[in-house]
């Protein structure tokens, strides 16, 4: 069995050949409309996944010992020169640093795969690589969906790879949702269950997706992606599938204003 790091390799790399073949065909009207976050354009996505990528793979050679840390400053400058960049440069420099990344991802040993740590510069310690490419893949799925969703408006993340963020949100990104997630939104703790996936989301001092609810206070109907969207803020009115539905004791509008979304 492939371990998590090797999967969401994996994942990202599909991620990856979806997004070339969606951006490619952007018109320049396309790359300057609306995506599907709501103060950005699409190209503003590529740039934001773009300079990411730069900043990845920065990050990941130096856990490599392959070239020095990125400087303090290092973020703001890179932001600066990608926010500098025409509509159609964000897009083809996306495509360029993503597939850079992708590919020094795929390049890894085995051993490095389960040994490697990486330094983040927000958290106190390094974390293992399956928690690095794991968040890397929330924030190429999610932003991969807001530049499919003006295209396409049933578009969805790709159940495999919801499924892996589950796993992911579950275990070595757990940390990620006391970030985004906003417990005190709610009135009373809440243990909702997302029925049939095998996951749950306890919302009480804090935000947490677990793999055991015995006890569960309210009931997620509806497929597992859209429960990752919603993490993320993406599961807005016009964009919930019909077959969603919240019951027990807490409503879909009670779980988006713990999730606003970033």
């Amino acid at each position: 069995m492939t371990s998590p790091s090797e999967r969401t390799i994996l994942a990202l790399r599909a991620t990856h050949e979806d997004m070339a073949a969606v951006v490619t065909g952007l018109s320049d009207d396309e790359l300057t409309g609306h995506s599907g976050a709501s103060e950005w354009s699409i190209a503003q996505v590529l740039s934001h996944l773009g300079s990411g990528a730069e900043l990845s793979l920065a990050t990941l050679r130096a856990a490599q010992g392959a070239a020095p840390g990125p400087r303090k400053d290092a973020n703001q400058d890179v932001w600066d020169r990608w926010n500098a960049l025409t509509p159609r440069e964000q897009a083809a420099g996306f495509l360029a640093a993503d597939e850079e990344l992708v590919t020094a991802l795929e390049a890894l040993t085995a051993e490095q795969r389960k040994t490697l740590s990486i330094t983040l510069g927000f958290l106190p310690s390094p974390v293992p690589l399956a928690a690095y490419t794991g968040m890397r893949l929330n924030e190429a799925a999610q932003h991969s969906w807001d530049v499919r969703v003006p295209l396409d408006p049933g578009a969805v993340i790709p159940a495999e790879t919801a499924a892996l963020l589950a796993e992911h949100f579950a275990a070595d990104l757990s940390f990620l949702l006391g970030f985004t997630g906003k417990a005190d939104a709610l009135a009373q703790p809440a243990v909702i269950d997302i029925l049939g996936s095998g996951f749950a989301l306890v919302i009480a001092d804090t935000v947490s997706v677990t793999t055991s609810a015995s006890q569960p206070t309210a009931t997620f109907t509806g497929p597992l992606e859209a429960a990752i969207r919603l993490l993320a803020g993406r599961l807005t009115t016009r964009h919930t599938p019909d077959d969603v539905e919240v019951t027990g004791n807490v409503t879909l509008d009670d779980l988006r204003r713990v999730f606003p979304g970033y």
